[in-house]
């Protein structure tokens, strides 16, 4: 095992899928020389070649509609978004082109290409670049939805989403970047749609994914010195997301909390809770409980958005509402 930085893990990702296919090629504003905003692609350009670590014109619909094309020609792009808030400039071509072509055109086409973009809070970068915004994609047809929660998962699910043969959507904790974590050698990829047990427990399954993986299991630790075992699902894939692993969970605890970093009104948690209830109702003790952040954008002020995310201490506060 490597000690390696969730950064670093995405940059090996892309230099070992680019070593084993020349048709991988990045795209994106600033990713060459510059190795781009959060130097995941840092060093890439010098040991490829400029063709195939290409630095565009900021304009997110052009390098969008870009790959769509590339891809639907034969490559396997790599498309990097600066902040997730920036994909509302770029929703045509995801949306309407990526995610439908297969469908269109009978099954004879596909666009495999992957979309990696950070989000979240925790950096002071204020409202127009710190949203989380999977729930948009997870709501569409055609696409898959990944969120890794550390760097192993950063690497494995990467090479994965290359690998796929349809548009994915890959989601970066921008507060993960720094965080260190174990990398296996000989790394290879890890299957989408399958969730991973982080934290095995009998009282209460708390789900999450990315960055909320941590606090999850922060709050399961102050869970347990009070006598109650907290089991962690991290789900890894959105869409689309591990329906048996929870439910099998569900059925072990019978108490389930569902938490993320998304605002909580019309989020991820809404449809696995809606799931819970429609289709694990026979298990439930208590109601499913939702944690996330409020119905608003996010704050600059550093107090303020430390008061906005869901840390920790709300998540232990959802499980104590569902045992009472």
């Amino acid at each position: 095992m490597a000690e390696t930085r969730f950064v670093k893990a995405i940059t090996q990702a892309l230099a070992d899928a680019m070593e084993a296919d020349d048709r991988v090629v990045l795209l994106g504003e600033d990713i060459g020389a510059a190795g781009g905003p959060f130097s995941a692609t840092r060093g890439l350009r010098d040991r490829f070649g400029a063709a195939r670590v290409l630095d565009t014109p900021i304009s997110e619909a052009t390098i969008v509609g870009a790959a769509a094309g590339a891809a639907m020609s034969g490559l396997r792009p790599v498309v990097e978004i600066m902040f997730m808030d920036f994909v509302t400039l770029a929703m045509d071509a995801m949306v309407n082109q990526a995610a439908k072509a297969r469908f269109m055109f009978g099954g004879q086409c596909s666009v495999p290409m992957v979309l990696r973009t950070p989000h979240g809070a925790g950096l002071n970068a204020g409202p127009q670049h710190s949203q989380c915004l999977e729930a948009w994609f997870a709501h569409i047809p055609g696409l898959k939805v990944v969120c890794p929660a550390d760097p192993a998962e950063a690497y494995g699910l990467l090479r994965a989403a290359i690998d796929d043969p349809d548009p994915v959507v890959f989601i970066e904790n921008k507060a993960l970047y720094a965080m260190k974590g174990d990398l296996p050698e000989g790394a290879g990829p890890i299957p989408l749609g399958r969730a991973r047990v982080a934290r095995e427990g009998r009282d209460v399954t708390i789900v999450t994914y990315g960055a909320s993986v941590g606090r999850a299991l922060q709050a399961a630790d102050t869970l347990a010195a009070d006598g109650v075992e907290a089991e962690v699902i991290d789900l890894r894939t959105l869409q689309p997301w591990d329906k048996a692993a929870v439910l099998g969970s569900l059925a072990k605890t019978h108490r389930a909390v569902v938490a993320h970093e998304a605002v909580q009104s019309h989020g991820v948690g809404a449809e696995i809770a809606a799931t819970i209830a429609d289709e694990g109702f026979d298990e439930l003790d208590a109601p499913v409980v939702r944690v996330g952040a409020p119905f608003m954008p996010v704050p600059f002020a550093a107090s303020l958005e430390q008061a906005y995310l869901p840390g920790p201490d709300d998540i232990v506060a959802g499980v104590r509402r569902t045992l009472e």
